[in-house]
């Protein structure tokens, strides 16, 4: 009989979910549900009903299974990938309380201003938690609910994040999971425990309303009856730790060694490593995670990656295929025509205010091919500004392994291998976080049974590189790209106050 791990990869756009074979790796079933963010909401406001992430689980496990064939005896274990920083409100009966506010959300840039300043600046907010309060984490979002919403606030009893929620839909505990907490601007990750002074900014009492810390290769317990009837399983199975998105999507990736660079372009943009100890950025723009195998996970993140590329096939109505193949038709570097995809906010520059900028538009600019390869660029140089900081902090990358949507572009790939001036290669199994969560499973098994293996020991087994994808650098046009990097670098600096200005006169309009 076959042992058969589920992986799941609760995002913003859609759940996907795999079947994997313990024993070879392979990918023998998969399943996805798609849907949307709450339409509607004020500017920088993005909102989902966590209903739909447990709804969209069950259709995608559902659908992996019966792709997989699989019969419920078969199925040992399920690991849950969830988007990173979502607030979860949820009262003393369990039930979710109001909407969760996702990562993209840029509405708390007040809140963050307000907890750092209580913390005594930047400085002091980094040396509590090893981050800077930025509006995609967790914590500003639950000072807003306080602040904004104080009829629901009183209603709080437990704070959970996306994964988190779906963990507890599955087994009725309620924990978090060092990786993922991480990223709530609330755990000294050098400790691993909760930043005191970071609850008492925002309640006194925030510390009795945050559940149990666990480990990653830690078990959240087994399916509840009920969870099991939902799934088409049975209550024998476990369910992992589970992690963030990032967090599993490095496991998925192999990345789970030093010297291994993991490129996520998806909706939003992650740079992340795999390290042996904190690394903490003096300056707060590089995020100073936990991973999900009980180390660190420096990342970058940028929040407007294929959202940049796809408004503007969309808006050139053009199919995937044609708009490569548009964007093929400019040079390197678009005649100089550079975009600064901010759409509606940045978290990396921490620009919440900012907008979308075309430089260097006239008249041989002005073409769909220019466009569409100057938004590739853009958002690619963008993740370039992380890199280079990581390289700052320490963190050398001996190859690029890209994932995501972007990373099955063959042009991208290869503006990718341009930019960064390294290798970039894909793999063999593109959906990187629903994998790492697969394996991540395994992993927790292994341990229950007793047996000594170690996550590196299982992705090196289990996560293949896809060679006939491979970019390398092109000298001539990373030349090109250094400059446009030194003019993206300059513009986002000088337009800061401008997008903060341009802010205020479209929130009056």
């Amino acid at each position: 009989m076959r042992e058969l791990y589920i992986g799941i990869d609760s995002g913003t756009q859609s759940t996907k979910a795999l079947v994997v074979d313990g024993r070879t790796g392979k990918v023998v079933g998969s399943g996805q549900k798609s849907y949307g963010l709450i339409a509607g909401l004020p500017a920088g406001a993005k909102e989902q009903h966590p209903e739909t992430w447990k709804q969209a689980a069950r259709t995608a496990v559902r659908a992996a299974l019966k792709a997989a064939k699989a019969s419920a005896s078969e199925v040992k274990a399920i690991g849950v990938s969830g988007q990173q920083h979502g607030f979860v409100p949820m009262d003393k009966q369990g039930q979710v309380i109001r909407p969760a506010k996702l990562w993209c959300d840029t509405t708390t840039a007040a809140e963050c201003d307000l907890i750092t300043e209580k913390l005594g600046g930047k400085k002091k907010v980094i040396a509590s938690v090893g981050n800077a309060m930025l509006p995609g984490f967790t914590a500003p979002k639950i000072l807003w609910l306080k602040q904004h919403e104080p009829h629901n606030y009183a209603k709080l009893a437990t704070v959970l994040l996306p994964h988190d929620y779906l963990n507890w839909c599955f087994t009725g505990r309620a924990v978090m999971e060092y990786g993922d907490a991480s990223g709530t601007a609330l755990l000294n990750v050098r400790r691993r425990q909760w930043a005191t002074p970071v609850l008492d900014a925002i309640d006194p009492a925030l510390a009795e309303k945050l559940p149990p810390l666990i480990s990653s290769n830690e078990p959240v317990g087994r399916l509840s009856a009920k969870a099991a009837a939902d799934l088409g399983l049975s209550t024998d199975v476990w369910v992992s730790a589970g992690g963030g998105d990032n967090m599993m999507g490095a496991i998925g990736t192999g990345n789970t060694r030093a010297g291994v660079i993991t490129a996520s372009f998806g909706t939003s943009g992650t740079i992340y490593a795999c390290a042996e100890k904190p690394v903490i950025d003096p300056q707060g723009e590089i995020a100073a995670f936990c991973d999900s195998t009980n180390r660190w996970l420096p990342l970058l993140c940028t929040m407007n990656v294929t959202v940049a590329t796809e408004m503007v096939r969309q808006d050139f109505r053009m199919s995937h295929e044609q708009f490569e193949k548009t964007a093929a038709a400019a040079p390197a570097g678009s005649d100089g025509l550079l975009l600064l995809p901010y759409l509606e906010g940045e978290r990396t520059p921490n620009t919440p205010d900012g907008t979308g900028v075309y430089f260097g538009v006239r008249p041989k600019t002005f073409t769909g091919a220019h466009f569409a390869r100057a938004a590739m660029e853009g958002v690619t140089l963008g993740m370039n500004y992380g890199l280079r900081r990581l390289s700052g902090l320490g963190v050398k990358a001996k190859q690029i392994r890209a994932t995501g949507g972007g990373a099955r572009s063959k042009l991208w790939r290869q503006i990718m291998a341009d930019v960064f001036n390294a290798e970039v290669v894909t793999l063999t199994v593109a959906e990187g976080a629903a994998f790492g969560a697969a394996l991540q499973a395994l992993w927790c098994v292994g341990e229950q049974r007793g047996e000594q293996v170690s996550i590196a020991d299982i992705t090196d087994q289990f996560v293949g590189l896809n060679r006939k994808e491979t970019a390398t650098p092109s000298a001539k046009n990373a030349t090109v790209y250094r400059e446009l990097q030194s003019i993206q670098d300059e513009l986002a600096a000088g337009l800061d106050s401008a997008f903060h200005r341009h802010r205020r006169i479209v929130s009056c309009g």
